[in-house]
């Protein structure tokens, strides 16, 4: 199986992401090799794109040395919602006057509870 990629990533949500980290990056800020980072990317825990000819995960989605709590989850609910790679980047990073704030800020501040209420109701 390989690493989750998507080369369609359009300008807008490049926009919404923000600031990129490139695999070895991503790997040095997790404590991890290379390797162990490349089967994050295949076991769906995180999002990875090709960007610039590289695979770059956003850098919202590492916090603390650790990946965000509740995303690995969330990104399996958004999967069996039918949604793609983008489609998960646009939602998780476009804002919500409800949350408030982006679903990926909410994780990151632990209220993942909602974050994967919303995303379990989207498959429905």
């Amino acid at each position: 199986m390989q690493a989750t990629v998507d080369s369609t990533l359009d300008a807008h949500t490049d926009a919404l992401v923000g600031e990129w980290v490139t695999l070895p990056e991503a790997a040095e800020r997790l404590g991890l090799n290379l390797s162990r980072t490349k089967q994050l990317v295949r076991d769906h825990k995180v999002l990875g794109v090709q960007r610039a000819g590289s695979l770059m995960i956003p850098a919202a989605f590492i916090r603390d040395g650790q990946v965000v709590k509740g995303l690995p989850g969330t990104l399996t609910l958004l999967s069996d919602a039918g949604y793609d790679t983008v489609e998960t980047l646009r939602w998780l990073f476009t804002a919500d006057d409800t949350l408030p704030g982006t679903p990926v800020q909410a994780l990151a501040e632990n209220r993942g509870t909602e974050i994967r209420r919303r995303a379990q109701a989207l498959a429905f």
